[in-house]
């Protein structure tokens, strides 16, 4: 469950991505855009409006419950308890208590289905002044390529999808992924954690599409997706209004978030181009996999 911003309060021009707030509204978003994008790897998420004081307030109990309170503006608040930003500066307020938030239906357990937790290879540094290995090495790929599980199969073309995903949505948070361990490596990644997406819409972050630029390989089905999206009689931001029009929060994104991603859309496919330029086998660039 994610609680989030006003659509149109977009991520602070001096704030790191790693404190940025989480948008409950960029969750919502991001599995439409995930199924419009045939990836069908987020889980389903849904958006309602919660009462505070009926629903959580009266089977809060514990720590949880001492962590309530009435703010200044006499709206009812919580933080809840957990590692970080879980304080009164980072408290979720209701209005008085009423609160929208994101409702994701939970994957199956553990014990039946075990998961593995992957450290991205094109995880952010997390530093104020330091920068990961992939931004300062232009030939970064070639290292992630000699190490399993990227060495074959499908896991570097879905890096490439994944960044193509956070590219459309902004999302620079993207620091670990699951997969089913029943599945080996050929399990999908898990798209899941999208409440740093949808903060900027006015800003392109390039940086984000590294798998794709450094590595120069996207599934053809992924690009003809992108493609029809392009050329097609509806864009992008056509379809993902209709697909989010249905959910209880509608209207879920700005505006200016959803003519973001024609634009974005554009770059990908700008990038393909650049990769298609430098190689004589274009084979290798698109790559048909059915996976």
């Amino acid at each position: 469950m994610t609680y989030g911003f006003p659509r149109e309060q977009q991520t602070l021009k001096n704030h790191f991505y790693f404190t940025d707030f989480e948008r409950h509204n960029a969750e919502i978003a991001a599995f439409h855009l995930d199924r419009l994008l045939g990836f069908r790897r987020a889980v389903p998420i849904v958006g309602r409006v919660v009462n505070m004081t009926r629903e959580l307030y009266a089977f809060a109990q514990g720590e949880l419950l001492k962590t309530f309170f009435i703010s200044p503006d006499g709206n009812l608040c919580f933080h809840g308890k957990c590692s970080y930003y879980c304080d009164t500066a980072h408290a979720i307020c209701g209005n008085p208590d009423l609160l929208e938030g994101s409702f994701s239906v939970y994957l199956p357990g553990k014990e039946v289905a075990p998961r593995r937790v992957w450290r991205h290879p094109w995880r952010r540094s997390y530093h104020k002044r330091r920068k990961a290995q992939w931004e300062v090495d232009g030939d970064y790929c070639q290292l992630v390529q000699e190490v399993h599980p990227y060495t074959d199969g499908r896991r570097l073309l879905d890096m490439a999808d994944m960044a193509v995903l956070d590219f459309l949505m902004g999302n620079m948070d993207r620091h670990h992924y699951e997969t089913f361990k029943m599945f080996g490596n050929n399990s999908a990644p898990i798209h899941l954690d999208h409440g740093r997406g949808f903060g900027r819409a006015f800003h392109d972050e390039l940086s984000i599409l590294a798998p794709l630029r450094q590595c120069c390989v996207i599934r053809l089905s992924t690009l003809a997706t992108l493609l029809r999206y392009h050329s097609g009689p509806a864009p992008l931001s056509a379809a993902l209004r209709s697909s989010l029009s249905a959910d209880p929060l509608s209207p879920v994104l700005w505006e200016p978030h959803l003519l973001a991603l024609d634009r974005r859309l554009g770059l990908v496919l700008r990038e393909v181009r650049h990769c298609l330029r430098k190689t004589r086998d274009p084979s290798q660039v698109i790559v048909e996999d059915f996976h």
